[in-house]
């Protein structure tokens, strides 16, 4: 496994974790990484240090990610309940049903559904509110 900074066109910096250097390579070439923090899709490598330390050092920092990635998703499960038990789900139809919202012709509620990229610009561009969140598949384990 290795770690890369990365970074998208407007400049938001963030960790990846990849198998090996080409994995990383063919996922920025295809554009298969996503700016966690504004969604964008174009996104390169950014300047790093070279990691140099101890191995115990470095699976205690593997053990705290694990722990952080675990209450991440823990996190992000709880919104998906939240917003299932609150909002709509208005499925592909997300875009078309928030604009009627935003312009006054739909009743104000809070909904959820899916958006392409193009249709999240489009309704960010036009001023309306939308936010993308991680959707997590419901688990078991």
């Amino acid at each position: 496994m290795i770690r890369y900074q990365l970074k998208c066109k407007k400049d938001h910096e963030f960790d990846a974790w990849f198998k090996d250097g080409q994995t990383c390579d063919r996922q920025l070439a295809r554009k298969t990484i996503e700016c966690p923090v504004c969604g964008n899709k174009t996104v390169s490598k950014a300047l790093m240090a070279p990691r140099i330390g101890n191995q115990e050092k470095l699976r205690e920092e593997k053990r705290q990610m694990a722990v952080a990635a675990a209450a991440m998703r823990e996190q992000l499960q709880q919104i998906r309940t939240k917003v299932e038990e609150n909002c709509d789900y208005v499925g592909d139809r997300f875009a078309d049903e928030a604009r009627k919202i935003h312009y006054g012709e739909a009743d104000p509620r809070g909904i959820y559904g899916e958006a392409s990229d193009s249709e999240f610009e489009e309704l960010s561009d036009e001023g309306i509110e939308v936010a993308r969140i991680p959707w997590l598949p419901r688990s078991d384990a």
